[in-house]
């Protein structure tokens, strides 16, 4: 049974160790840890192992913004990322919550479809032939406006 918590310091060795680009950038194994410890960052843990782990954060214009949702390779497509992603929606203090994903990840643009998210633009420039797509979903009315 997947379970989500709060990540830990103590994790981030774990979440490295599996994020296949954390593997090959420096940048994405300090992101990691930063997000640990700032307290953005929630694990997935299937009977003690971790096997994925998302980050919500306000600094998309202070509305929620889920920076990463990334499941370990050999535990995609089970739902872990929908689990993931619905408990950042129940801790979402806006009533707006943001994504983003690259147009080549057709994975995550099907499960963001199965959850209610809805494309809301797109980004050039980022990843050179690769534009992101940002998504939207509206949460709730009775949440607060800022972050």
């Amino acid at each position: 049974m997947i379970t989500i918590r709060p990540g830990v310091e103590s994790d981030a060795e774990a979440l490295c160790a599996f994020d296949l680009v954390a593997g090959r950038e420096d940048g994405r194994r300090e992101f990691i840890r930063r997000s640990v410890v700032s307290g953005s960052c929630y694990v997935a843990d299937d009977g003690g192992e971790l096997i994925g782990y998302g980050v919500l954060d306000y600094n998309f214009y202070g509305q929620g913004f889920v920076e990463m949702l990334y499941v370990h390779a050999a535990h995609r497509r089970r739902g872990a990322g929908a689990v993931l992603l619905r408990h950042m929606e129940s801790l979402c203090r806006t009533a707006k919550l943001f994504t983003s994903t690259n147009l080549s990840n057709l994975p995550m643009q099907s499960l963001l479809g199965r959850e209610g998210y809805v494309p809301s633009g797109v980004i050039h420039n980022l990843d050179e032939g690769d534009p992101e797509v940002v998504y939207f979903k509206r949460l709730g009315r009775g949440r607060r406006a800022g972050g």
